[in-house]
Parts: structure tokens; C-alpha cells; sequence
């Protein structure tokens, strides 16, 4: 992504103006610079959304806040704001190609629009901050700010009204239908709908398994001296449903809240490996039963765990949801962990005593 910087004099002083002192170093309110940037994505911007998407070194992928030219706007063009989270920022920028813009980008600490307004720094004090310090009053003519309506938790209108004299208008769910909004400036209910599609979730998939992944190996490692194969075989195929088929299967899985829907997921995941270790040539019945138990009791909080942590990628929950699943279901898990390890244990010790 190229990015250029315009400056111009806060006052009128010049390099002629003889022993006459300069006040734009003492104003501290003084415009920041306007930067340009393009429609244009990159290989460099592909790569960098490729990283992203991976969870490699997260809090980097960001574009510095402030004003952006986009084309060669005038005091009558569109104003949108977006985070400065990179790929929030080149989803809104690309679909543009051949509209002149203002792009006033926010300081989210790198965060997307839809989590950084839950977070507050896509907030109402951030963007009459940028308003203000980027002089937009004084560059175009109307006093309109598109905002995305993913941004509308962490935004007043009426605030920002109040303090800027702007309008704050809340544009599509998708950058991608911007051009047509921008026709009538009425967004029609499809622009308006949230979508959760199998792509929209598949694309997701690489940040949550590669935060579990580092894990999972150690653990897998561990299981494979520990109880064999099939034991780390069953590691690795926890973390891969709760992070990968998890997100696939999110529509189908019955109940509402994550924690079940992973527990559900998690039964099933289970039993294969559960028979495994039941029909164990030579162990007795206790301990058959036992070992299913074990893989049962590890396998299914392992992948209601991360399902509930899957939450904050869905738009179909809320703060207060979350927070509730997990004063209800964490407990729960965590008991069943705890009771999974300690059959783990006593199957362990068993196994050195010579019993089984």
C-alpha cells in the first residue's frame, strides 16, 4: 500500500517574513498532515492480510491514524471513517476504485471496526479527536461522516453531533456495496443484514487454530509417551474441531449458547476414540471404562473451551452473553477436566503398578 504525505502551513508565515517569529511550532492544535493512499491492493497488502489471518505478530498489521486522500477528492466528497487495522482499512478502501474520498482512519490499536467499538476505542471520543485534529471542518464543505454500522456500538451520534457539528451516518455492513450506497445514501435491508456465511467462518479458522496450535503439539507430545498414539492422535483432533470444525458446523449444532454446542461437538469427537481405549486388547473392564471416561471427560471441555472462545468472531452474541456462558459453563469444564486428569492418573499409576 503506498502511502504519501501532504503538509501545508498552519498560518501564513514564510521563509521572506524577516525576524518575525513563526507560531505553528507553538500551536498544538495545529492540522496533522493528509495522507494518499489508492484502491489499489498490493502482493504486499495480500501478504500482509495473509499474515494477519494467521495471528503472526497480530497488534503489527495497522495503518497510521489520520487523514487519507483517497483519488483526488474536493470539499464536496464522502468522508468515511474506518480503524486502522489494515484489513479494515484496504476492505474499505478497495471497493472505491474511481470514487474520490476522505478516509479518516482511527487509532483502534490495530483493532477491526466491529471489535474495537466493543472495546471502545472505535468510540465517539476517538473520532471527534481525528475530526478536530485533522482540521476536517476546515477541508470539506459538509459536515457528514460515514461511520460503518459495525462501528455504531462504540459511537454516538449524537455526541459527536453536539461536539463537531458532523452527522454522523451509519453506511452498509459491507464496504463492498458503498458504490450503490453512495447513490442515494440510503442503505436497503440486504445492506443493512449481518451475514455469518461458510466462507465468512472458514476464513477465520487459521488465527484460532494457530493460537491453539503450539499447545496442542505439547500436549500431543507428551501423549504420545505417556499413553501411546492414539491418546496424542485424540489431542490433536480436539483442537482441530474446536477450532476448525467448530466454526463449520456453528449453524447445525443444536442450542443456543457455545459452551453446549461445543460439548455437543465434543461427545461426538469423543466416542470414537473413547471405543478405542474401551475395546483395549487385555485391560480390564474397569479400566476400559475408565479410559473412555478419561478421553470423554478431556476431549469435550477441551472443545466446548475453545467454542466459547469463538464467540467474539460471531456477530450473534453479545457482551452480556458471553459473560453469562461463562459464569455458567467454565466451572463446568473445568470439572471435568479436572475429573478426566485424575482418571488419567489413576490409570497412569495403575499401569506402573502393575494392575493393568
Amino acid at each position: 500500500m503506498k502511502i504519501t504525505e501532504t503538509s501545508g502551513s498552519c498560518c501564513s508565515c514564510s521563509s521572506t517574513s524577516g525576524d518575525q517569529t513563526c507560531g505553528c511550532a507553538e500551536n498544538s492544535s495545529r492540522p496533522t498532515a493528509i495522507k494518499t493512499t489508492t484502491d489499489i491492493i498490493t502482493f504486499s497488502d495480500r501478504l500482509d492480510h495473509l499474515l494477519a489471518r494467521l495471528g503472526w505478530r497480530r497488534s503489527e498489521h495497522r495503518v497510521e491514524p489520520g487523514l487519507y486522500r483517497l483519488g483526488d477528492p474536493d470539499a464536496d466528497s464522502p468522508v468515511f471513517a474506518s480503524a486502522n487495522y489494515s484489513l479494515s482499512f484496504d476492505a474499505l478502501r478497495s471497493p472505491l476504485a474511481g470514487i474520490d474520498a476522505w478516509i479518516l482512519v482511527l487509532e483502534t490499536k490495530g483493532i477491526n471496526v466491529w471489535c474495537a467499538a466493543g472495546k471502545g476505542t472505535f468510540g465517539t471520543d476517538e473520532l471527534v479527536h481525528r475530526i478536530e485534529s485533522s482540521d476536517l471542518a476546515g477541508i470539506v464543505s459538509h459536515r457528514t461522516i460515514i461511520v460503518p454500522q459495525l462501528g455504531a456500538p462504540g459511537v454516538s451520534c449524537q455526541q459527536v453531533a453536539r461536539r463537531t457539528k458532523f452527522t454522523v451516518e451509519y453506511g452498509p455492513v459491507r464496504a463492498d456495496d458503498l458504490p450503490e450506497y453512495l447513490k442515494t445514501h440510503t442503505a436497503t435491508p440486504a445492506m443493512r443484514r449481518v451475514e455469518f456465511s461458510l466462507r465468512d467462518r472458514l476464513v477465520l479458522t487459521p488465527v484460532e487454530f494457530m493460537h491453539a496450535a503450539l499447545p496442542a503439539l505439547a500436549a500431543a507430545a507428551a501423549l504420545w509417551f505417556l499413553a501411546g498414539p492414539v491418546a496424542s492422535l485424540a489431542a490433536i483432533s480436539a483442537v482441530l474441531a474446536g477450532t476448525v470444525l467448530f466454526p463449520l458446523l456453528l449453524p447445525v449444532l443444536p442450542t443456543r449458547d457455545f459452551s453446549t454446542k461445543g460439548m455437543i461437538l465434543g461427545m461426538i469427537v469423543s466416542l470414537p476414540f473413547a471405543y478405542v481405549f474401551c475395546t483395549y486388547p487385555n485391560l480390564p473392564v474397569w479400566a476400559g471404562v475408565l479410559s473412555a471416561a478419561a478421553v470423554f471427560l478431556l476431549i469435550t471441555p477441551v472443545i466446548s473451551y475453545l467454542a466459547l472462545n469463538f464467540t467474539g468472531c460471531t456477530p450473534f452474541t453479545s457482551r452480556t452473553g458471553v459473560k453469562k456462558e461463562i459464569f455458567s459453563y467454565v466451572k463446568v469444564m473445568a470439572g471435568m477436566a479436572a475429573l478426566g486428569v485424575i482418571s488419567g492418573i489413576i490409570l497412569g499409576v495403575s499401569r506402573m503398578l502393575g494392575v493393568i
